[in-house]
């Protein structure tokens, strides 16, 4: 639907048919939403692009900028653009505010690192952390509260529920025993050089 008004609304400023007629695949959206997914189950997770190493929350935001920069020298990809971003935005909207999490019972993720900021770098957050203040008011009002069943005096602390701590700590283990199995291994390797020289003695 946001892709439909924004192709009518760019017909209208630029008069171009071509923004009506182009044939447009929805799967890029998904393939934004995906990323958005990632994004929040596995923010810390790193992707070696090459000679980059990309962490798992910058994905969107790169694809997203990428495919801005793209749209400007590339006149065809144009039209894949509203898709792209509001694949990623309509996802965040819903990961946001209306994903039922069943463990705690509550709608959405409510921790600091999947705001609306965290898309950006660190400079322009507080620039943007108010003006997503507002539309969240605006939009949500103060039936926010009542929805997640929270009030002031019982809400928890972002990051707090008993599955993201579960989560931490089997990252944390898998992060142990991958060190403590490498360390096992240069000790065995050692023991066998010395194992070695001594036969050869």
């Amino acid at each position: 639907m946001c892709v439909f008004v924004t192709a009518i609304a760019v017909y209208y400023v630029t008069q171009q048919e071509s923004y009506l007629y182009t044939p447009l695949s929805g799967f890029y959206g998904v393939l934004s939403g995906l990323l958005v997914g990632i994004k929040q189950l596995m923010p810390e997770m790193e992707l070696n692009l090459f000679v980059l190493k990309i962490k798992g929350k910058w994905i969107p935001s790169l694809i997203a900028l990428i495919s801005v920069v793209v749209s400007f020298f590339m006149k065809d990809l144009v039209s894949y653009l509203p898709v792209i971003l509001f694949g990623i935005y309509m996802s965040w909207i819903y990961l946001r505010y209306f994903q039922k999490r069943l463990e705690t019972g509550l709608k959405g993720d409510p921790s600091e690192e999947f705001s609306f900021s965290s898309f950006f770098p660190a400079i322009l957050r507080p620039v943007l952390d108010p003006i997503a203040t507002i539309f969240h008011r605006l939009l949500c009002g103060r039936s926010d509260r009542a929805d997640r069943g929270q009030t002031l005096e019982t809400s928890s602390l972002p990051g707090s529920d008993s599955t993201e701590a579960n989560r931490r700590r089997e990252r944390g283990q898998r992060a142990l025993e991958q060190r403590l199995a490498e360390k096992l291994a240069a000790v065995k390797s050692t023991e066998s050089t010395s194992l070695d020289a001594s036969d050869k003695v």
